[in-house]
């Protein structure tokens, strides 16, 4: 028997200012999208280029990290698949993160 791996490791841009909400159960999660772009093999079989992947932020250290992205900010985010049933039998797959940081673009040098 393999031992199970959930983990998921995605690179790509928040797609707008990140969202705080309060559950009814009093639990507090910071949620994004994510655009990501597919493989060029997948580009060549589909006409979509990008996935937007839902990201959630549980535990405060990582709240408090996400809730500083801003649109457009290219992150790096490590985290687990879950699927979650907001609406009875309506679900969707979003990633919890775990780790979360910017990435910054290599400076293009200037010829002067």
């Amino acid at each position: 028997m393999t031992d199970d791996n959930n983990r998921v490791h995605l690179a790509g841009r928040v797609s707008a200012d990140p969202e705080t909400r309060v559950l009814p159960s009093g639990d507090e999660v910071v949620s994004f999208r994510l655009i990501v772009r597919r493989s060029a093999a997948a580009r060549r079989r589909s006409k979509q280029v990008v996935d937007t992947i839902e990201c959630s932020a549980w535990s405060s250290a990582m709240r408090r990290v996400v809730s500083r992205l801003e649109a457009g900010a290219e992150v790096e985010v490590t985290g687990e698949l879950r699927r979650r049933f907001p609406r009875g039998a309506i679900s969707f797959v979003s990633v919890d993160v775990d780790s979360c940081r910017k990435v910054t673009s290599p400076a293009v040098a200037s010829g002067t």
